[in-house]
């Protein structure tokens, strides 16, 4: 039997998981010529790389040692190979340590045993030590040793630093023009999101085989960059180089981070003409493309043409179900999949309970669970974070905190979603609890854990909290993240703390468009009407973005509130210059400004400017709610009817104008089936505002029987206001009887109403009842109740 020209031939043969006929007689030959020929135990270990028995390749090595050729450079070498195929990481080890010399195949089989048998961090102090022996390493040391760098378990920040070290190595040994070499680069790259240097080890490349261009597809889409991913495909598809699974599941991708899903459609014709229709992952990736495009009968019509469904495949079909929240239409999917006889994974049952959190009640996430802890996946941190995210939603903080304190392994997304469930129901001591608790065990914050806790202070008050929170952001340097900081804005403006919320927005840096937006609309929320104004001038001078829509209608409400009718003009001169004037949103903004400081031709002027190019609805509601709140009933009722031929549908707020309208002029009949076309015309459930315009209504024209009769049918609990129209329409009409009734009614919900009192000491003294309202007025006194002074503002 022949000696191979070279020992790194052996490298290089792949190992196979079944052996034909021959390859076992081949292996039994090799055996049983072990005894005369040590160099046959190469070929025999080559020959075994998937043996029948597990026992060969010990029994191989035992020969070895026998024979006394253990320590022969060239049979350690296929020892270590055949190890590492096997995933037999220790006995590898044991045969290297007692190699007595090492060459260049020793070496690289030895890390790229470590890096396959998921030990990256010995793989590279391994390739290191290669390096100070002085041997030079070749494109598959290099492309063993990139591997290791893109290994979860390596810290990100060291492992950038490394990768950058080797591709000088690779230079320098000259390989980096390898496409072997050049393909581990680019993944290298694209893990830590540096799409850039990847597309120039891309171009660098000289002979760009499959791996190559699916490498670069595959940075493109891990750092977001749909429409690179779509040109190299495109570019890879021209220059005649074959396309493979991983090259179809990298394009359909691409279509879907840049939402092109013509281009998918596109892929999806080489899918067919490739003859892939059959390959389980590419059509995986169809169905995902297409519930992503909105296309979900498409999507459930490739589903069931797929003809062995795994997984990834069930998977699939229940994420894009529950898209859109169906959760009966999910439960029905995991119950085929069950049937089908595949098993689900942790993402399965993560999918699962989070979309049973959305429930009024948990029965289907506990029944999700149950199967869940029955397959093993109770321990599992994915499923464990998806049971605390569901009892939580589902009200059920108790079992979710318990469950929490039975885990045994928690990373800090677990930490995250208890501190979320506390958020959500508004508990902030316990969210704060929770979160020292987290500190004290040792674990890290990240972006997600800050805005966690402080939504629980949204409601609260307690400085001393928000301080800590702060605090502990600042150290951890979280104070430039715009995640963080607009959550800590919106925190201290719920606090009242404007100087405070400036601070962090000056900590913050430069802030894109999105938290400038988030932060604004904050201090409108909390009615910091002025402050909106300073900050949208600060605004303008830090961020180079153009203000967007919603920015613009915020800034329109704070000069509505304030009735602040001169910057109210100069934002108007803006949405000119801009070319936001027309935008449905921004142009009901305006007209609502204008109407509420007083400029009731500016709005009109305004609303005529945009109903001439768009019919909006919600345009519509506004000009009708200026037209009533201005006195202009017939102006009101008229736009109504234009409403009514131009068919755009009314909505709960048209409603609340044309009867308020209608209670202005007195307009009984009209306002009553106004009311009852809500429901019979247009089937829409009338809302409280609705029916304390109707009750209004009725109260002012004196049907106030008929008034109290509607308070006590209506479909919601009464409130203080209507009760209040009741009484002011017995005020007017002098019905003292049912004025105290709804007076009591007031009192009762609010002791401390000063309107009550002081419409029932007048209905009194209308009724020339003088004792029962000066009684009346000594009980407020007794209380402590004072009357609110009314207050005018005057823009200067």
């Amino acid at each position: 039997m022949l000696r191979p020209k070279s020992s790194s031939t052996f490298l290089l043969q792949p190992a196979t998981a079944t052996k034909s006929p021959s390859s076992l007689s081949t292996l039994a030959r090799c055996c049983s010529s072990v005894a005369t020929d040590p160099f046959a135990i190469a070929h025999a270990l080559s020959a075994a790389a998937a043996p029948p028995s597990p026992t060969t390749g010990p029994r191989l090595h035992a020969s070895a040692i026998k024979l006394g050729v253990s320590g022969d450079t060239f049979t350690a070498n296929h020892l270590l190979i055949f190890y590492s195929r096997r995933g037999l990481l220790g006995s590898a080890l044991a045969v290297f340590d007692e190699m007595p010399r090492r060459n260049l195949v020793s070496w690289t089989a030895m890390v790229s045993a470590s890096v396959r048998g998921g030990a990256p961090g010995l793989g590279l102090r391994l390739f290191a030590s290669m390096l100070r022996s002085g041997l030079c390493p070749n494109e598959f040391a290099f492309a063993s040793a990139l591997s290791a760098c893109c290994h979860q378990s390596v810290e990100a920040r060291g492992s950038a630093r490394l990768g950058l070290s080797l591709h000088c190595l690779a230079v320098k040994a000259g390989l980096d023009g390898d496409p072997y070499v050049g393909s581990s680069l680019m993944l290298a790259y694209a893990r830590h999101g540096r799409v850039a240097a990847a597309e120039r080890v891309f171009a660098d490349v000289v002979s760009k085989d499959l791996a190559c261009w699916n490498a670069m597809l595959e940075a493109y889409v891990s750092g977001g960059c749909g429409y690179g991913a779509m040109w190299t495909a495109a570019l890879m598809h021209r220059s005649g180089v074959a396309a493979d699974m991983f090259t179809y599941i990298s394009a359909l991708k691409a279509s879907s981070i840049g939402a092109e899903f013509g281009f998918g459609r596109q892929i999806h014709g080489l899918v067919i003409h490739g003859a892939f229709g059959s390959n389980t992952s590419v059509m995986n990736a169809l169905v995902d493309m297409y519930f992503k495009a909105g296309q979900k009968e498409i999507a459930v019509g490739i589903f069931g043409k797929i003809p062995r469904k795994d997984t990834v495949s069930w998977n699939t079909m229940i994420s894009g179900v529950a898209h859109d929240e169906d959760a009966m239409a999910a439960a029905d999917c995991f119950v085929d999949m069950l049937r089908s006889g595949c098993g689900p994974n942790q993402v399965t049952f993560s999918a699962m309970l989070r979309l049973s959190g959305a429930e009024e009640d948990a029965s289907l996430g506990l029944q999700v669970f149950g199967l869940a802890y029955r397959h093993g996946f109770h321990d599992n941190v994915l499923v464990a974070n998806a049971v605390i995210n569901m009892m939580s939603r589902c009200g059920r903080l108790s079992c979710a905190y318990g469950f929490f304190c039975s885990l045994g392994a928690r990373n800090v997304m677990t930490w995250n979603e208890m501190i979320a469930g506390y958020g959500l129901h508004s508990c902030p001591e316990d969210a704060m609890r929770i979160f020292r608790s987290m500190v004290c065990f040792g674990e890290r914050p990240d972006d997600f854990t800050y805005p966690a806790v402080l939504s629980a202070f949204q409601q609260d008050h307690d400085a001393r909290n928000h301080e800590q929170i702060h605090a502990s952001v600042l150290k951890h340097g979280f104070a430039s993240c715009q995640f963080v900081s607009t959550s800590l804005i919106k925190a201290k403006v719920a606090l009242g703390s404007v100087q405070g919320s400036l601070k962090v927005i000056e900590d913050a840096g430069k802030m894109g468009l999105v938290p400038w937006g988030v932060s604004i609309s904050a201090f409108l929320k909390h009615d910091f009407n002025e402050e909106v104004l300073f900050l949208f001038n600060l605004f303008r001078t830090d961020c180079a973005e153009k203000p967007d829509e919603f920015i613009l209608a915020t800034v329109l409400n704070a000069c509505a509130n304030a009735a602040l009718i001169r910057q109210c003009r100069c934002i108007h001169a803006l949405l000119v210059r801009t070319g936001h004037s027309k935008h449905f949103c921004v142009s009901s903004a305006l007209v609502d400004a204008y109407a509420k400081c007083g400029d009731i031709t500016a709005a009109e002027s305004a609303f005529t400017d945009v109903s001439l190019v768009s019919n909006d609805a919600i345009l519509y509601n506004t000009m009708l709610t200026a037209y009533a709140n201005h006195g202009l009933i017939h102006q009101a009722l008229s736009l109504y009817r234009e409403m009514a031929q131009l068919q755009l549908a009314p909505s709960p707020a048209t409603f609340v104008a044309v009867i308020s309208a209608c209670s202005h002029l007195g307009l009984v009949t009209e306002g009553r089936l106004l009311f009852s076309s809500m429901l019979s015309a247009h089937s829409m459930n009338p809302t409280r505002a609705n029916y304390a315009c109707l009750i209004d209504l009725l109260a002012r024209r004196g049907l106030l029987n008929e008034a109290k009769g509607v308070i006590e049918a209506m479909p919601f609990q009464p409130w203080p206001a209507v009760w209040r129209s009741l009484m002011n329409g017995c005020r007017i009409h002098g019905d003292k009887e049912l004025g105290v009734l709804a007076a009591e009614q007031i009192l009762r919900m609010v002791p401390n109403s000063d309107g009550a009192y002081v419409s029932l000491s007048h209905l009194y003294a209308e009724d020339g009842d003088w004792k029962s309202a000066e009684d009346t007025r000594r009980k407020m006194a007794e209380n402590q109740v004072q009357k609110v002074q009314g207050y005018s503002s005057v823009e200067i």
